[in-house]
């Protein structure tokens, strides 16, 4: 990244709290805050919490005094809890998710599906969903169904990316006819995802390389969706940081969360030397601004 750094409005740390966050968090939101700063965006804080049984206000507060202890600044979202469970929980959003699901319904870009993720596994090993339901006809409104996407495969998705690339793909098998409301009727990720950062006005979108299907599937309804504003963000997938034997990082690995390690007398320059060392950078980082200084390194 250079002097001919673009410019953008706003980008987002959108953790979901589900567990206490790790190294790998840390690395995502360090390198958030070193290219907004460097490309002039603001940052929201999103917390992505409408997987309601694994929410757990511990882990809500976790993200509050992770973000606090690595000194990684955000310019709107909430502050504390409180603020959070007032304003800025995604169940205060619920009328523009819906929205979105009306209009897919009214545009019969959606069908019903009954299956159980047991019983797509069963059709296929790799979780890939078969059409089962695709022409079954079930109601929209019956109990326990998800609302799936009807898809094309062979429609190509064009991401612009943050080195002024764009990068023309197919959506994936993996994202073959997605979920955009789930069986208890919330929106699923990649709905919500996208009406959020239309909503906030977010242009860049940084995240790991694992979520590079979700970046296809989510431009691809938004197409669907004729959200022409989202189509136009800029995408940055970053590289993952993994254990010593490559696997990724979870957030079920305790002695690789930043509460772990602060609890254990770590500092913040202990995490950002940390996460210098994996990425293979040869000058010692201390910081979110030091990271951003090596990326041309990553």
């Amino acid at each position: 990244m250079d002097g001919n750094t673009r410019h953008f409005k706003k980008t987002r740390i959108a953790p979901t709290p589900s567990g206490f966050l790790h190294l790998g968090n840390a690395y995502s939101f360090a390198l958030t805050a070193a290219i907004a700063q460097k490309s002039g965006a603001k940052i929201l804080l999103r917390i992505d919490d409408l997987d309601r049984d694994r929410i757990q206000k511990e882990y809500v507060q976790d993200i509050f005094d992770t973000l606090n202890f690595l000194e990684i600044p955000w310019h709107e979202g909430p502050r504390n809890m409180q603020e959070y469970e007032k304003e800025y929980s995604q169940v205060h959003r619920m009328d523009l998710y819906d929205q979105a699901l009306d209009q897919l319904r009214e545009q019969q870009a959606v069908f019903a599906c009954s299956c159980s993720r047991a019983q797509i596994r069963m059709q296929n090993p790799d979780d890939v969903y078969q059409g089962t339901c695709r022409k079954k006809g079930l109601s929209l409104d019956a109990s326990e169904v998800n609302w799936r996407l009807r898809t094309d495969d062979s429609a190509e998705l064009a991401v612009n990316t943050l080195f002024d690339r764009t990068i023309k793909a197919a959506l994936p098998e993996a994202m073959r006819d997605f979920v955009v409301r789930k069986k208890d009727g919330f929106p699923a990720y990649q709905l919500a995802s996208v009406v959020d950062d239309i909503h906030f006005g977010v242009d860049l979108v940084i995240r790991g390389q694992d979520l590079w299907d979700s970046t296809l599937a989510q431009l691809y309804l938004a197409g669907v969706l004729h959200l022409e504003t989202f189509k136009g963000n800029t995408f940055f997938h970053h590289r993952l940081l993994t254990t010593l034997g490559g696997h990724k990082l979870s957030k079920s690995a305790g002695d690789n969360s930043i509460r772990y390690l602060r609890q254990h007398g770590r500092k913040a320059a202990d995490i950002y030397a940390i996460i210098g060392r994996v990425n293979g950078i040869a000058d010692p980082v201390a910081s979110f601004e030091g990271l951003g200084a090596t990326l041309k390194q990553i």
